[in-house]
């Protein structure tokens, strides 16, 4: 079984080091925070943990998986490669692709192999102290391989989402990661900001139903992360708006022409398409 170091023990990197442990692989953790390692050692989700940098130990682990922001990440892995075991797999969970991975790989050390990945699950809290590896099961995983990688590390990964329990594991490349992700993630991110945004709130969580519940569940949002994350996906993210602003604006023009069949063609085909993921 592989020696796991989770670096980053945040909600994704806690939930990571909670299933993983769960599983029967040995976790250990470094993260800037004290309070963190005892916490995940108090709870079994690891273990062991340092806030320190140990080239000894950070030479003992065969996969490493970094739970970070993008540019953390890249420095991470300049300033720490050269402590890790020849042979060592990394991989990490970061939410954009094209401007990371052929960094990352192209500053590897040539015994050492970037895996990138992206766990399809998240909640609106942070901390390893609101772990919980449930919130992979069933749901997607995705690997961005490239003529870098190697089928027996892309494989040892997908092996790893298997036993967090994730239902379905997809392999793209970079790009289409990325444009998949600036619609069907940060698209919808920047929907349920800008709603919550249009007006005041505070008085009309009174009178709300469902839907606008359901709708801006994600407004609440981590926004150093969020905004690095479409920085670095600026152009795809712009081609996702602008779809979705003409969409909108297709919708607009129906009803201000009183246009009930184009109306209903839309709720139509949304509702055909909508049932794909109830399946």
């Amino acid at each position: 079984m592989d020696r796991i170091l989770i670096v980053g023990l945040g909600l994704i990197g806690g939930s990571y080091a909670e299933g993983l442990t769960r599983a029967g692989f040995e976790v250990g953790a470094l993260t800037r925070s004290r309070s963190s390692i005892d916490f995940a050692l108090q709870k079994g989700i690891i273990s062991c943990g340092t806030t320190e940098i140990d080239p000894e130990w950070l030479g003992r682990w065969d996969v490493v998986i970094c739970s970070l922001y993008p540019h953390v990440f890249k420095q991470w892995v300049r300033e720490n490669q050269q402590w890790l075991r020849s042979g060592a797999i990394i991989s990490d969970v970061t939410g954009v692709k094209g401007r990371i991975v052929p960094e990352i790989q192209s500053i590897l050390r040539p015994d050492l192999e970037f895996v990138p990945a992206h766990p399809m699950a998240g909640r609106e809290v942070y901390g390893v102290q609101n772990a919980d590896a449930s919130i992979f099961h069933g749901a997607n995983f995705i690997i961005t391989p490239t003529e870098c990688n190697s089928e027996q590390a892309i494989a040892r990964i997908e092996g790893l989402a298997r036993h967090l329990g994730f239902r379905k594991i997809s392999r793209l490349s970079p790009e289409a990661h990325d444009e998949m992700i600036g619609f069907l993630s940060q698209l919808t991110h920047c929907i349920a900001v800008t709603l919550m945004d249009c007006k005041e709130s505070h008085h009309m969580v009174d009178y709300t139903g469902d839907s606008f519940r359901d709708l801006t569940r994600i407004a609440r949002i981590n926004e150093d992360m969020w905004t690095e994350l479409f920085l670095e996906n600026k152009e795809e993210l712009l081609r996702q708006m602008d779809l979705f602003a003409d969409k909108f604006k297709e919708l607009r023009d129906a009803l201000e022409m009183e246009d009930s069949g184009k109306m209903k063609q839309m709720m139509r085909l949304s509702t055909e398409r909508r049932s794909y993921f109830d399946k």
